[in-house]
């Protein structure tokens, strides 16, 4: 009895602190008054808007290709209440996306007609598992380059939520998009692991060519984030005519942990000497999570013994160290195993982007808190230098996802906007196989010929 009451403790313990670190939202459907209204508007002018829901919330969201964007907000009245980019301040762009018997878009002045395309959808097996997928295409019948989209580490359904493949196909790109597995309408369970999610995009590939019979030209693989680890692992794995990653890192995901506490340091005025000793922690974080929260737990408590009184200490952040620097060693090894979803931890991607033979585009924000440039710029110069055919753009002052912002006197950063020239130069890549125009402050680091 006494050990089933010292079990029901900790079970109350492990659910007080359910959100100490990976949450794991439940998406609820898209509201049908949202749902509706998704889609992708040509002005009077020529300009597109892109109307996409918000996950979990009775919401739209506007894009336009320049990277203008705000959130509308459903009233309980039918109305609509604007928000400036990603902020809650209010937004004075008068928009009116019309209603679902009658969706006509009004922006800033301007009528918005939906633009319709072709779009097909399947199933297809991967790696054990079947997927849901969609290919979009542009109107007519002639072949068109395809980009095979591939997820980061959301666990919403690309299928419902992505603005891209309305994006591309509206400038001449088909696209493949899909549910990645234990999410959507896919099989399976929600997993982290490169190699099982690289299979997971050869077949998706495959599957885009097949449905996309003589139309399809090119074909490649295109995504942000975590697909800078997956997307070129599965272009070594086919037949893929190209790879697009925006501000993915080149490094493992242990590095990403280690210099967002670096960052996270550097930003308290800490130096060299904090930085030296807070490698240390890392390190031993690094050993807790790589084995699955099974080993690892004497060198971290080692180091929280060292320096765990010391004032930087509170400073650290990261992914992860942060929270495992913190909790109870016995909370981790009874809990931490509920949240490892077979991540690849360790997952090296310098052999692969030297093996890639294929045009790599790779896009950095050149301040992304999420995962920091440094290391990955240097390596994928390195990549170029050897030979390898590379084009590395980086924005200046942008985040993660090649956001703008503004940062207030304690560091927080209100997101403002998509930067300018990202969705062009993308668009440009991928349907062009070159990179020719201006594209706001992008600066081009290396350019493969």
């Amino acid at each position: 009895m006494r050990r089933k009451r010292v079990i029901a403790v900790l079970i109350l313990v492990a659910a007080a602190v359910g959100g100490w670190w990976y949450s794991r939202p439940e998406y609820r459907p898209v509201p049908p008054q949202i749902a509706c209204l998704v889609g992708l508007y040509r002005l009077d002018d020529g300009r597109f808007v892109d109307l996409s829901p918000q996950t979990n919330a009775a919401a739209l969201r506007w894009r336009l290709v320049d990277g203008r964007s705000g959130r509308l907000g459903r009233n309980d009245d039918g109305s609509w209440t604007g928000y400036r980019g990603w902020s809650d301040a209010r937004d004075t762009t008068a928009i009116e996306p019309g209603t679902c018997d009658a969706p006509a878009l009004r922006f800033d002045g301007q009528r918005g007609q939906r633009v319709e395309f072709t779009a097909q959808d399947t199933r297809f097996r991967g790696d054990g598992e079947e997927f849901a997928g969609r290919l979009v295409m542009p109107a007519g019948d002639a072949p068109v380059p395809i980009a095979v989209l591939v997820h980061g580490s959301e666990r919403w359904s690309a299928l419902t939520y992505s603005y891209w493949p309305r994006l591309l196909a509206a400038h001449g790109v088909g696209v493949f998009v899909y549910d990645k597995r234990g999410t959507g309408r896919s099989t399976g369970r929600y997993s982290q692991d490169f190699s099982l999610l690289a299979n997971d995009a050869v077949a998706a590939l495959r599957e885009a060519r097949r449905v996309a019979g003589p139309r399809a030209a090119r074909i490649g693989f295109f995504g942000g984030s975590q697909a800078g680890w997956i997307a070129p692992l599965a272009a070594t794995r086919s037949d893929a005519a190209f790879v697009a990653i925006g501000y993915g890192l080149a490094d493992s995901p242990l590095a990403e942990d280690r210099d967002q506490v670096m960052l996270d340091l550097k930003r308290r005025g800490h130096g060299p000497e904090v930085l030296a000793k807070a490698r240390e922690v890392t390190d031993a974080t690094a050993a807790v999570m790589a084995s699955g929260f099974r080993d690892g737990y004497d060198a971290l408590a080692a180091v929280k013994d060292k320096y765990g009184r010391e004032p930087w200490w509170k400073d650290m952040r990261g992914e992860f160290t942060g929270e495992l620097a913190n909790r109870p060693p016995l909370l981790l090894r009874w809990f931490g195993p509920l949240y490892d979803e077979g991540t690849t931890w360790r997952h090296d991607p310098m052999p692969v982007l030297h093996a890639l033979k294929v045009p790599l585009l790779w896009v950095l924000a050149g301040a992304d808190r999420e995962a920091p440039p440094e290391e990955t710029r240097a390596r994928l110069r390195a990549v170029a230098q050897a030979g390898g055919p590379v084009t590395l753009v980086e924005f200046p002052d942008t985040d993660h996802g090649m956001l703008e912002f503004v940062e207030s006197a304690d560091g927080a950063r209100e997101r403002t906007r998509i930067t300018e020239g990202y969705h062009a130069l993308v668009v440009d890549w991928i349907r062009d196989g070159r990179a020719a125009g201006a594209y706001g402050r992008a600066q081009f680091l290396a350019r493969a010929e």
